[in-house]
């Protein structure tokens, strides 16, 4: 495909970024040598991936299949066609013994709040409405802005803190803007008042919080990603998994890539490629590159902070006490943050329709108390936990397990962007042809689509031998803009790009 030579590509962990990558690349590029580089000894997909127990699948953490770029769309029926189930999107806060609507339906909220606090709710959004903040700073203040305080005291204060392990204030408004994109008290009220913006056909304009309804894989999003790896291997490509990258060195202009791997064993191998993919954890790339980087740009990306996760999925008599796909709990009496209920994502999730799978989601950093009581301790937790909330009496408890996800959220603090803006532009000063994609790749807390989207381009440039594609301006509905200049300048064999809204906008290279 318009290559002037064969080319050798190495991707780094097989979550979505990487997979999207391998894949495409094997796809596209008759010829060229794709490993896909994995360091879990079980399971691809990454923190997408789909864990089995005694045949219960459940998720780290819930992921929903829903994007505005149809590229993204068709890559997924490309690989799983009729195993993609169309499911409906339901999700509820816990908070002081009722279920709230999530995303917050303004009638519900203010009806079961009760008349007094309800007029609290509204004076307080009124209140922003007429003294608004000039510029919010954190994340209280973003939502404080389109919501009132009152409201953020009540369904955002308490589940945030759990998520992240800081306050509020510690918190950029960044993160706000990217996960509750578009949504106000007032745009609440209004989805509220009028038909849904999917039903009537307005797919580009709807907010991503408010879509009810979305694609799943029959049995978990590892189905996808276990179907893209062998999709791969098919076609000439391979994925080792049980592989640890522990050093990346550059050999020099035009010599590619060095890269090297640890088994669990203790196995060294090593690969040569020209170009290497990286959806590895920022901080642990700046640890294994060489020639070793300056001191400025190491202290970078050491200094970049993650929040860990784990799951404690138990197994339950079935009893129908909630059909969410997942519920947000706001007690700040209970450790856990929030439930999947994995039947509602899809049926096919549990084996036996008398039993139920829930996953108790704990936010924790790697070395704290929960990160290191013991799976017993974590699952009689989970159960007195789920028992204390009234979703589930003690004789309703069969069996339970413990997954640990380090690094599941890239941190949102104070100067992470101007450190981020610091190590991308070294790297694309030194190290052209090392691409960061992905969630923790690029420090961006992201969706699979965006994950997929920043691989999706990256894999265009390649092919084309240039960047016709700044992949950092993909943003979190997973559209994208050209690079200035390169609207007509496509490499010759790549398809005309569809891109996610049916448009091109010319872009500078920096979004920063």
């Amino acid at each position: 495909m318009g290559l002037l030579k064969k080319v050798s590509v190495v991707c780094i962990g097989a979550g979505p970024a990487g997979l999207t990558a391998g894949y495409l690349l094997t796809r596209d590029c008759q010829g060229a040598r794709v490993t896909v580089l994995e360091q879990d000894e079980s399971y691809v997909g990454g923190i997408s991936r789909t864990v089995l127990y005694k045949g219960f699948c459940f998720d780290i953490g819930g992921h929903r299949f829903f994007s505005k770029s149809t590229e993204i769309e068709h890559l997924w029926d490309e690989l799983l066609g009729e195993d993609f189930l169309l499911r409906p999107r339901k999700s509820r806060i816990l908070y002081r013994g009722k279920l709230f609507d999530y995303p917050l339906r303004a009638f519900d909220a203010l009806g079961k709040l009760g008349v007094s606090e309800a007029l609290r709710c509204i004076l307080s959004y009124l209140r922003v409405c007429l003294q608004p903040a000039k510029e919010p700073r954190n994340f209280e203040e973003w939502v404080t802005h389109h919501f009132g305080r009152r409201l953020f005291e009540i369904f955002f204060k308490t589940y945030t803190e759990k998520v992240w392990g800081m306050k509020c204030t510690e918190i950029s408004a960044d993160w706000a803007a990217q996960r509750i994109k578009g949504l106000s008290l007032f745009k609440a009220i209004w989805h509220a008042l009028r038909p849904q913006a999917i039903a009537s056909g307005e797919r580009q304009d709807t907010i991503k919080t408010l879509v009810t309804q979305f694609h799943y894989p029959r049995r978990g999003p590892g189905m996808l990603w276990s179907a893209a790896a062998k999709r791969i291997e098919q076609q000439g490509g391979e994925v080792l998994l049980g592989q640890r990258v522990v050093e990346l060195k550059d050999c020099g202009p035009g010599m590619g890539w060095e890269v090297t791997t640890r088994s669990g064993e203790g196995q060294e191998r090593k690969f040569l490629c020209d170009h290497v993919i990286s959806s590895m954890p920022l901080r642990s790339l700046g640890l294994i590159l060489q020639p070793t980087l300056p001191e400025t740009i190491l202290q970078a990306t050491n200094s970049l902070r993650y929040r860990d996760f784990l799951v404690v999925a138990l197994i339950v008599r079935e009893r129908h006490r909630f059909d969410d796909n997942w519920i947000y709990i706001h007690d700040p009496g209970v450790k856990v943050g929030r439930i999947q209920n994995f039947k509602s994502w899809s049926p096919d999730m549990v084996p036996d329709p008398a039993l139920n799978c829930y996953g108790m989601e704990y936010f924790c950093f790697e070395g704290d108390g929960l990160w290191t009581a013991t799976d017993a301790e974590l699952v009689d937790l989970a159960s007195q936990e789920l028992i204390q909330l009234g979703l589930a009496l003690p004789d309703e408890i069969v069996d339970g397990t413990v997954v640990r996800q380090p690094k599941a959220y890239p941190v949102y603090d104070e100067g992470y962007e101007e450190r981020i803006g610091t190590i991308r532009d070294y790297l694309e000063a030194h190290c052209s042809t090392l691409h960061l994609v992905g969630r923790n790749g690029m420090h961006k807390y992201n969706n699979q689509d965006h994950a997929m989207m920043t691989a999706l381009l990256t894999v265009k440039n390649i092919l084309a031998g240039k960047r016709i594609f700044d992949v950092w301006q993909v943003n979190q509905d997973a559209e994208y803009h050209e690079e200035e200049n390169s609207r007509h300048e496509r490499c010759s064999g790549l398809p005309q790009e569809e891109g996610v809204e049916e448009r091109h906008v010319p872009a500078k290279v920096s979004s920063r």
